[in-house]
């Protein structure tokens, strides 16, 4: 534990931030299963597609994951559902 004031205060700070970027990040592959799960199943339609996209956008916006890895999953997604379609 740091003994220094500023260095006890980043310990805090650091804690509260991973806390809050593993929330983010959980919620976004919870969202990512559903959608998987749907597919699986044949029950995947745009609606869900667009839902999943938005918790990965969420994430890319609050900086969780880098905004190229965020459009790569969309993608990768998007294409998921339309092999599942066709």
């Amino acid at each position: 534990m740091p003994n220094i004031k500023s260095a006890i205060k980043r310990v805090k700070v650091t804690e509260k931030k991973n806390l809050r970027n593993r929330m983010i990040k959980s919620a976004m592959k919870t969202q990512i299963k559903k959608f998987d799960t749907a597919v699986a199943a044949n029950e995947a339609d745009a609606k869900l597609l667009s839902a999943t996209q938005g918790a990965v956008d969420k994430a890319a916006a609050k900086g969780v994951i880098h905004k190229n890895a965020a459009n790569r999953k969309k993608a990768r997604l998007a294409k998921r559902l339309a092999k599942a379609n066709a």
